[in-house]
C-alpha cells in the first residue's frame, strides 16, 4: 500500500472510538501498519474491518491502559516481530469527574492520574527501545488546553495533562541525539465522547469531527517533523505551535 507512511509501524492508543480511532484510519490510509490497542474489543473489530476496506493492516491489542504488565508485553512482542516502532500515538485518556478540587474522591484522583499520566509513562518506558530503533520515531501524545487554562472544578483532567506534558518535553530533551521526536498534539473541543459527558448541552454539531482533526496528527508523525517537546494546535485553518519545543531540536 503506497502513501506517506508506508512500511511504518504505529501504535495508536484508545484506538476503538472518537480521536484514537479516527488517527489509526489516517496512519492506516498512508500506508503504517497500525497496533491498535483499546479496552473495547468490538471496537477494535470493528475499526480492523475499516483498516482492511481502505487496503490496510493492523494488530489488535484488546487491553486496558492500567494493565501495565500489558504494555510491557506489548513492546517484548513488537521487538519480536519488528525488531523497532516508528510511531506511537498516545491518544486514551479519560476525563473524571467536574468537582471542586477539595472535594475529588482519593479512588477518582487515583483512577485520573493511572490512565493519564502514569499508563503513558509506562507506554513510553516498554516502547522507547524500540522508538530509538527507527530511523525517525515519532511519539505523539493527546494533550488538553485545560493543561495551561485550569479551569475550576476541572482539577484532576488538567493535572494530568499538565503532567503529561511535562513528562512528553522531559523524554524530548533526553532523546535529542537520538533519531526519536516527541511531541503533544492539542486537539481542542472535538465531536466526541468525552466532549458529550463534559458539555452535555452543547451541540456537537458545531464541532469538527475526530476524522476532521486526525488529519493534522499525520504531519506530526512523519520523518521530516523535527519539532521536540512542543505542543501543536488544531485550527481549522491548519496545525500550529502553540508552546514552544526544546532549543536545539
Amino acid at each position: 500500500m503506497a502513501g506517506l507512511l508506508k512500511d511504518r509501524v504505529a501504535v495508536v492508543t484508545g484506538a476503538s472510538r472518537g480521536l484514537g480511532r479516527a488517527t489509526a484510519l489516517v496512519l492506516a490510509r498512508e500506508g503504517a501498519h497500525v497496533i491498535a490497542l483499546a479496552r473495547t474489543e468490538g471496537g477494535l473489530v470493528e475499526l480492523d474491518d475499516e483498516i482492511r476496506t481502505l487496503g490496510g493492516s493492523a494488530t489488535l491489542v484488546p487491553a486496558s491502559m492500567t494493565d501495565y504488565a500489558a504494555l510491557d508485553r506489548l513492546g517484548a512482542a513488537i521487538f519480536e516481530r519488528w525488531k523497532r516502532l516508528d510511531i506511537v500515538i498516545g491518544n486514551a485518556g479519560i476525563l473524571g469527574k467536574l468537582t471542586p478540587i477539595t472535594h475529588v474522591d482519593q479512588k477518582l484522583w487515583d483512577e485520573v492520574m493511572a490512565v493519564n499520566v502514569t499508563a503513558n509513562y509506562r507506554l513510553l518506558r516498554s516502547l522507547d527501545p524500540l522508538l530509538r530503533a527507527s530511523d525517525a520515531g515519532r511519539a505523539v501524545f493527546v494533550t488538553s488546553g485545560l493543561a495551561q487554562r485550569c479551569w475550576a472544578y476541572w482539577g484532576p483532567y488538567s493535572i494530568s495533562k499538565a503532567a503529561l506534558e511535562a513528562m512528553v518535553k522531559t523524554y524530548a530533551a533526553e532523546t535529542l541525539t537520538t533519531p526519536v521526536r516527541a511531541n503533544c498534539f492539542s486537539p481542542g473541543a472535538t465531536r466526541t465522547r468525552m466532549r458529550s459527558l463534559a458539555m452535555p448541552g452543547e451541540d456537537p454539531e458545531t464541532l469538527p469531527a475526530p476524522e476532521t482533526v486526525a488529519e493534522q496528527i499525520l504531519p506530526m508523525c512523519l520523518p521530516d517533523f523535527t519539532d521536540a517537546g512542543a505542543v501543536w494546535k488544531y485550527a481549522e485553518a491548519g496545525l500550529y505551535r502553540q508552546y514552544p519545543g526544546i532549543e536545539g531540536a
